[in-house]
């Protein structure tokens, strides 16, 4: 087994470049709250609506910018 599988997640994240996994923890103004957490980079982002939790996915899958950070993470 490789060092980048784990039993909660078997599949190799190496070569993967976004798994997240979704907690929404709320429900309110017909929107989601709660938290992301991208496998790859091993980070975890609280969200306050849908469209931002979008936003962090889109940014983690559009690359990384020119100074090596993702914008949001």
């Amino acid at each position: 087994m490789s060092d980048n599988k784990t039993p909660d997640h078997p599949r190799d994240i190496s070569t993967t470049k976004g798994t997240f996994e979704i907690s929404v923890k709320f429900m309110q103004n017909s929107t989601w709250q709660g938290q992301i957490h991208w496998f790859e980079k091993n980070r975890k982002q609280n969200f306050r609506s849908a469209l931002e939790m979008l936003k962090l996915m889109d940014e983690a899958l559009t690359s990384e910018n020119e100074s090596g950070k993702t914008a949001s993470w």
